[in-house]
C-alpha cells in the first residue's frame, strides 16, 4: 500500500524572545548623575530629622518634609542601583 499523505512535519522549535539592546553609557552615565542629585535631598533630610530628635517639639509639616526628602533620597539610591545593575 502506498501512502498519498506525508508525514506531519514537526513544529519548528521556539525561539527565546530577542534582548533588548543595551543601554548607552551615555543613558547610564545621565542616570548616576541625576540620582547623585537626587541624594541630596535625603542627605538634607537626614540631616533635619537627626536634629529634630533633639527638639521636643516636632511640627507635622517639618516631619512631612523630612519623610519626602527620605523618600526622594531612596530613589536616588534606586536609580544609581538600576544604571550600574543595567538590564
Amino acid at each position: 500500500m502506498s501512502e498519498t499523505n506525508p508525514p506531519p512535519v514537526p513544529p519548528a522549535p521556539a525561539q527565546p524572545p530577542a534582548l533588548p539592546p543595551p543601554r548607552s553609557g551615555c543613558a547610564t552615565a545621565f542616570m548616576v548623575v541625576f540620582g547623585l542629585v537626587l541624594l541630596l535631598p535625603g542627605l538634607c533630610a537626614l540631616l533635619f530629622g537627626i536634629g529634630s530628635l533633639t527638639n521636643s517639639s516636632l511640627e507635622p509639616g517639618l516631619l512631612f518634609m523630612i519623610l519626602l526628602g527620605l523618600l526622594v533620597g531612596f530613589a536616588g539610591i534606586m536609580l544609581i542601583r538600576a544604571a550600574i545593575k543595567g538590564r
